[in-house]
């Protein structure tokens, strides 16, 4: 059974249709990679499946259950960076403040507490940071930790939006090592979005991607292809091969944000 189960999507937002109609079938512990044009619905996608706003129409079932009760089993990092005042605390009261453990007693809530933020640490690799400011960090390091943060609750499945966005190439690997990681030793589902396939090519496992308010997934080599992409935006698209890149146009405009290396399509960890 899928994780996450939809049937017939639709969402709207200030009465314009992000999507419609979209059958949406995740696999347990798999790695999705969400692409699409600015504007095509990658943000509200995640956001719908949090319950952040609302589907118009369509069935949804997550963890083979109601939407709803699942809800509380998936972690999140939205794009939003922390306030001001967050990056003053300590990493491990930031991830803490995420902490949602029944209160049976202080002495028992503390510890508890400090228990889970350590175990969520530890599965970022980011122990070690534990007394620094966040503010402190560098890019990638506040990444890790941001995910320690929505794993510090139990979670089944991780929702990271453009979590890549201003990391170096270096950063970028290490935040997608420890996705694939989630998936491949905790059977955790991820869905990632981005504007660059190319740093997800070894890493993810199935591409979803969203234009002209409809979505198709599948591997990279099913998806992107001329008439995949043709039926997506609804007019004629181009997907050509130059210097070992594969560039997609759509009429007179190339889409740059989701050219990759063609010859990594099979490429695994």
């Amino acid at each position: 059974m899928p994780v996450i189960d939809g049937t017939e999507l639709t969402c709207q937002l200030g009465g314009r249709v992000v999507f419609a109609h979209l059958q949406l079938q995740i696999p347990r512990g798999g790695f999705v990679g969400v692409f699409g044009p600015n504007g095509a619905g990658k943000t509200s996608l995640l956001r719908a499946l949090l319950g952040l706003i609302p589907l118009q129409g369509g069935t949804l079932q997550i963890l083979e259950g109601d939407a709803r009760e699942a809800r509380t089993q998936i972690g999140y990092v939205s794009q939003s960076e922390p306030k001001e005042a967050e990056g003053r605390l300590s990493v491990a009261a930031f991830v803490g403040a995420a902490w949602r453990g029944e209160r049976w007693g202080f002495n028992w809530h503390l510890t508890a507490l400090h228990q889970a933020v350590r175990r969520a640490l530890e599965r970022v690799n980011a122990a070690h940071l534990a007394s620094r400011p966040l503010q402190s960090l560098s890019g990638g390091q506040r990444q890790r930790v941001r995910i320690a943060q929505a794993l510090v609750n139990p979670a089944r499945i991780l929702l990271l939006d453009e979590p890549l966005n201003n990391l170096d190439p270096q950063s970028q690997q290490q935040v997608l090592q420890l996705a694939k990681t989630l998936t491949r030793q905790e059977n955790m589902t991820v869905l990632m979005t981005a504007h660059d396939i190319n740093p997800l090519l070894p890493f993810m496992d199935h591409v979803l991607y969203l234009a002209n308010g409809k979505g198709r997934m599948g591997t990279v080599n099913d998806l992107l292809t001329t008439p995949m992409l043709s039926e997506l935006y609804g007019t004629p698209v181009t997907v050509s091969e130059h210097d070992g890149m594969l560039s997609i146009r759509v009429g007179n405009g190339f889409i740059p944000e989701i050219s990759h290396h063609c010859h990594d399509h099979g490429a695994q960890p």
